[in-house]
């Protein structure tokens, strides 16, 4: 146990670099909530990389609801700030190396917890938090699932981001007589005639080589379907299958469209080319139409429009935002009580419209939801879940940093064959 702790560890230092999240900011982080009370070494470290627009908003709501509830409890805000999460990951994994962990931390349901700290054995099961809340019946089982390892829950998912998502603008969209593609070939008929008008199609931002893997993720969803995409990361699909090259050429033609200048932009630079017209269409997860919302002062369905990505419709590429109980820290019960409000009703619905995600809970209330939320918990509901891959919750980070070293030689070289030795090269990473 020891060697492979030290092993993940070690991986998790190499991978924070490479590995996103959900938020890239320059703002600063590390400010405390809960005024005066105790020294910051007696107050409650809720540790993440929310800073940004909507999420630093979102989570000082949460704080505040917690500061409500229990008074006598002193919180620290321990955020940190930038690199879409990668600095907070790696300060997380020189922390948890020292035995200094933080009070809870914010981690990806899916691999990136359970490949992760769970099997190093840094983790707390929260079963007994579970009975207590109730909430065995109030989150999809699929999501419990992702927070769960050998008969044990570890996390509390606080919210669900779609990851299958094409942005579009509308204005551009309307002078240019373009319906919104569901299929891919309606997307290069619409690229098509979009680079003709002089109009860049697809806007990327692959600075951060996540961003590309997430486009991969979409093709190979949209084109294996879920059950058969989520077989590619237990190894009952292998990774040179004729289904996978077929996504691979899908992307190497996709890459064709895109921006010149991508590889020195982050997502951000490629939403902001979509809304200003600069750009048509952007594949991004939904933490853009925060972006647009709060950073850009677009109007949803007026400014910029949004369609599942081809092939993927009745689909949800799932990211999930989950905090839960490292091993070792000070007071346990205090954890739990702020984990019972990241859980509860109150706590998502003071979090998630902020943020410009949805609630994990299926009871929340829906009029606190704009549009796109309201259709995107409708979507939650009933579609076929799959595990993102680019986000670390489909497969262990050992395999992500080698499929994102894959995919950046590919975008620049475009050799299908290359690309598909690498991810197969890659595949001894995996874990059944």
């Amino acid at each position: 146990m020891k060697k492979k702790l030290v092993l993940f560890l070690s991986l998790m230092l190499a991978f924070s670099m490479a590995l996103a999240g959900c938020s890239d900011s320059s703002s600063s982080g590390g400010s405390s909530e809960g005024g005066s009370k105790g020294s910051k070494g007696d107050k409650l470290e809720i540790f993440s990389w929310w800073t940004g627009a909507g999420e630093e908003d979102g989570l000082k709501a949460l704080l505040k609801l917690f500061d409500e509830k229990n008074p006598d409890i002193p919180v620290q805000n321990a955020a940190v700030a930038g690199g879409a999460g990668t600095n907070a990951k790696a300060v997380l994994a020189s922390r948890m190396q020292g035995n200094d962990p933080p009070a809870t931390f914010q981690v990806h349901g899916g691999a990136e917890l359970n490949s992760g700290w769970v099997a190093a054995d840094k983790m707390e099961p929260l079963n007994d938090l579970y009975e207590k809340e109730g909430w065995k019946d109030k989150f999809p089982q699929s999501l419990i699932d992702m927070v769960s390892k050998d008969g044990n829950i570890y996390s509390v998912p606080v919210n669900i981001h779609r990851g299958n998502v094409l942005w579009y603008n509308k204005k551009v969209f309307a002078d240019n007589g373009i319906t919104p593609p569901k299929t891919f070939d309606e997307f290069f008929a619409a690229a098509d005639k979009l680079k003709k008008a002089g109009v860049t199609p697809l806007s990327l931002g692959d600075k951060e080589p996540w961003t590309a893997t997430m486009l991969f993720e979409n093709i190979l969803v949209g084109t294996m379907g879920v059950e058969d995409y989520g077989k590619l990361w237990t190894g009952e699909i292998p990774l040179d299958d004729a289904k996978v090259k077929e996504s691979a050429e899908i992307f190497k033609k996709m890459l064709g469209y895109v921006n010149e200048d991508h590889s020195s932009r982050n997502w951000q630079d490629a939403s902001q080319m979509v809304g200003k017209g600069e750009a048509a269409m952007n594949v991004m997860g939904d933490w853009a139409k925060g972006y647009f919302v709060n950073d850009l002062k677009l109007k949803t369905n007026e400014d910029f429009g949004y369609i599942t990505t081809p092939g993927t419709e009745g689909k949800f590429v799932v990211i999930t935002d989950t905090f839960g109980l490292p091993k070792g820290v000070k007071k346990p019960e205090d954890v739990k009580k702020f984990l019972s409000v990241l859980g509860s009703v109150e706590g998502q619905d003071a979090f998630n419209p902020l943020k410009g995600s949805i609630p994990a809970r299926t009871d929340a209330d829906q009029s606190k939801y704009d549009e796109y939320g309201k259709q995107t918990i409708a979507d939650f509901g009933k579609a076929e879940l799959a595990a993102s891959l680019a986000h670390g919750s489909a497969a262990p980070e050992g395999f992500l940093t080698k499929v994102n070293q894959a995919v950046n030689i590919f975008v620049t070289q475009k050799d299908v064959n290359q690309f598909i030795d690498s991810l197969k090269a890659a595949s001894g990473d995996l874990k059944k």
